[in-house]
């Protein structure tokens, strides 16, 4: 397990979503994202409904990878917190509010990482199916660091199955920054 402030080099999966004007707040954020850390892999982003929030919109979910050198901490508060409230995101105690865009680590190549605020891999990654769908479109291989392992024997649940691909909108992302 790594130390409270540890520096990291390699790769690092961001979970991105959003469910208020989604198209284009993920595009605004993932260009500031590009302009700092570039992208060196995007998944397929998929439709999802808002957990326990039945009136409110979808949420389009995906990963990027970026290849990160530094403190994990420092990336999540200083990076993509920051990018978050540039697009106006305004976190409050509803933990499930609707959102205009949303950036969590969820893992760090083999980083196992148990910090106030800061656990990687991310704990929600086997709970939520665009997560293991997004993290196998990118490394079909990927593991979880910790005792939980591989991924792909969960290809054949039904929630992964379910999932809708927004496949244009993922081929658009991938063309502008991966070139």
């Amino acid at each position: 397990m790594a130390k409270f402030g540890s520096t990291y080099t390699g790769v690092c999966y961001i979970g991105v979503g959003a469910n208020l004007n989604p198209e284009s707040n993920i595009l605004r954020g993932l260009t500031r994202l590009h302009r700092l850390y570039p992208l060196v892999g995007i998944s397929n982003f998929y439709r999802s409904k808002a957990i326990d929030r039945t009136e409110q919109p979808d949420y389009l979910n995906g990963i990027v990878a970026v290849q990160y050198s530094g403190v994990v901490r420092v990336l999540k508060y200083d990076v993509l917190r920051k990018i978050e409230a540039q697009l106006g995101r305004e976190r409050t105690k509803d933990a499930y509010a609707a959102r205009p865009i949303d950036f969590d680590i969820i893992l760090c190549d083999s980083m196992i990482l148990r910090e106030p605020g800061l656990v990687v891999p991310d704990p929600d990654i086997r709970r939520r199916p665009f997560l293991v769908a997004a993290l196998l479109d990118l490394d079909p291989s990927v593991a979880l660091p910790d005792r939980h392992g591989a991924l792909k024997g969960l290809l054949k649940s039904p929630a992964l199955k379910q999932l809708q691909t927004a496949r244009s909108f993922s081929r658009a992302l991938k063309e502008r920054f991966l070139k």
